[in-house]
């Protein structure tokens, strides 16, 4: 069987799977796959779906989108985008309101300076960033609370 062009992700899954003390085995059945198709996919003889590169990248506790980059799925400038957004998502200290406001806010710097519009960015409506929830918000976002309210 001829290897096929995945770039380095083979070497890099074995590196990985060695730095998590990891057999072969053990991480097939962490990731749900054969043996012998992971083992092929280390050798570079297989190229698998971006759902497998998903479990193994899971099964690793790794980036998923890295995998992504090396079996060619994903450019390295698509993945920045990626993890930008998925750090802005994920930070608990922001509500959802918040977060919509920052990708906005990104997607408009992306596009002035020359980026194309991801369409990841699709889900950021300015329609919904822009209107005031239930009423006066505070510089960071939460509720002004000014209806009412004495002040002491």
């Amino acid at each position: 069987m001829a290897s096929l062009n995945v770039g380095n992700l083979g070497e890099y899954l074995r590196e990985q799977r060695r730095n998590a003390q990891l057999s072969l085995r053990q991480l097939a059945d962490a990731a749900g796959v054969s043996n012998p198709y992971l083992s092929q996919i280390e050798r570079g003889l297989r190229k698998p779906s971006a759902d497998v590169l998903q479990q193994v990248a899971k099964a690793l506790r790794i980036s998923a989108e890295t995998l992504y980059v090396r079996a060619g799925i994903l450019d390295e400038k698509e993945r920045d985008e990626l993890e930008t957004r998925a750090v802005i998502l994920a930070d608990p200290s922001l509500n959802e309101r918040q977060k919509q406001v920052l990708l906005q806010i990104y997607e408009s710097f992306r596009k002035e300076n020359g980026f194309e519009v991801s369409e990841y960015a699709q889900d950021v409506d300015a329609d919904d960033v822009d209107a005031p929830a239930d009423g006066p918000r505070t510089a960071d976002g939460s509720d002004a609370g000014t209806k009412d309210h004495p002040t002491s």
